[in-house]
């Protein structure tokens, strides 16, 4: 193999975890608004690091990141980073909560709801089955009362858009096979 093409391919693995990433639009067709339900919009969806958020806003809006405590009390004295340009891409990049406030006086609070609480995941590098059952306790021994817990299995997660990692995979070396026969052909 050549030198360039050995590097080609490094670059792709290296760019690899940011091409099946998602944006996610904040509160879909109404954007980063007063009156929308931002937990609700959020719930449901499995936000991963290399995702990016999407803030879309008129000028009366901005976006800031706030710790914990600024997103419960609606304060932006301890803000980590500002947004204000109408339309803002925020790349999640570690793993764990994240928060967001419209920093304009009255937004935040209960009345205009603009405050966002997202949990980030790691990037899975193995494909998990969707929909496996959590595993249970191992049967007791000594007999128990009836649990009044629902004992259904949980739906799977719905679906996101996103590529899982496998067919990421399967897609990058397929096009480096494809590649490598067509630079072998023509070499």
């Amino acid at each position: 193999m050549s030198t360039s093409m050995i590097a080609s391919f490094f670059v792709l693995l290296l760019a690899f975890p940011y091409a099946f990433a998602t944006d996610f639009t904040v509160g879909d067709a109404n954007g980063w608004t007063q009156g929308v339900d931002y937990t609700k919009w959020a719930s449901g969806k499995t936000f991963k690091v290399g995702d990016n958020l999407v803030f879309k806003y008129g000028s009366f809006h901005q976006v800031n990141e706030v710790d914990e405590s600024g997103y419960k009390s609606c304060s932006t004295s301890n803000t980590i980073k500002s947004y204000d340009d109408g339309d803002s891409k925020v790349p999640l990049t570690k793993a764990g909560k994240i928060y967001f406030i419209c920093p304009t006086p009255g937004h935040c609070t209960s009345t205009g709801g603009m405050k966002l609480e997202v949990n980030v995941v790691a990037a899975s590098t193995t494909p998990t089955p969707s929909g496996t059952p959590p595993p249970t306790k191992s049967p007791s021994t000594t007999p128990s009362a009836p649990s009044e817990t629902n004992s259904t299995t949980p739906s799977p997660p719905k679906d996101n858009g996103a590529f899982s990692v496998s067919n990421g995979v399967s897609l990058l070396m397929g096009s480096f096979f494809v590649s490598a026969m067509i630079l072998g052909l023509m070499g």
